[in-house]
């Protein structure tokens, strides 16, 4: 379920997603623009009681408005194409507003994929919809992912497998500097309580911490990966790639 103006629009725009919208009586007249999409697309529309939209919403002030979608997720090799160049691993993730978010920030810095493996929060969660304010239907996302396999799928399309670990003795600076960064890539990031597992940092290539030159203990999830995903797409793309 998409809900909200940005959420509903987003799956709109993408072909053959909505299966119905679900619009509030008194709220029609502020989305006639989005109902108008909705039926040249001929995509059935519905009203509904105020009450009825709130008890399905997941938020405190519903905006009035929700699509429902099919799913949009893929294959692992669709997903992880030969010629991807910057790739997403969310390892065991629980909290839908990071993964959400992550897949925001993916989507924003032109990352191929994002790769959710098992054991992490469901995709289709509310909140995770929410998070990704329409990301979740701009780039191939694929649930159920087993971190080794797509490791050896990676490295045998190309891509460099780096794990993010604040204690990690590699930083991403150091990338930067040995030309590391613009290579393809795959980034990995870990549980947000416990990182990555021991037996998961030994299918990668390496570990990148992000470095903290204030007081901060660390940063969340989804601030290290915006930041590392932000400087591996302007290193690439200093490259041509």
């Amino acid at each position: 379920m998409a809900e909200g103006r940005q959420a509903v629009s987003e799956a709109l725009a993408a072909d053959g997603v909505v299966r119905r919208v679900l619009v509030g009586e008194t709220a029609v007249d502020a989305h006639q623009d989005l109902l108008n999409i909705a039926a040249r697309a001929n995509v059935p529309v519905a009203t509904a009681t105020a009450k009825t939209i709130g008890e399905l919403s997941d938020t405190v002030t519903p905006q009035g408005i929700l699509a429902i979608c099919r799913t949009v997720d893929v294959p692992l090799e669709h997903a992880l194409i030969a010629d991807a160049r910057l790739v997403v691993l969310c390892d065991q993730i629980r909290d839908p507003g990071n993964l959400g978010t992550v897949i925001r920030c993916a989507d924003a810095f032109g990352a191929d994929a994002v790769l959710i493996s098992t054991e992490s929060v469901d995709l289709y969660n509310p909140k995770t919809v929410r998070a990704s304010t329409g990301s979740i239907f701009h780039l191939p996302l694929s649930v159920g992912v087993d971190l080794a396999e797509a490791a050896t799928m990676a490295r045998d399309a190309g891509l460099a497998v780096f794990g993010a670990d604040g204690a990690a003795d590699c930083t991403v600076d150091d990338l930067a500097t040995a030309g590391e960064l613009a290579a393809p890539t795959l980034w990995v990031f870990g549980n947000e309580a416990w990182g990555l597992p021991a037996e998961h940092v030994a299918l990668l290539d390496r570990l990148v911490a992000l470095p903290i030159y204030g007081r901060a203990e660390s940063l969340n999830l989804s601030t290290a990966a915006a930041v590392l995903l932000y400087a591996s797409a302007t290193a690439q793309r200093a490259t041509g790639g």
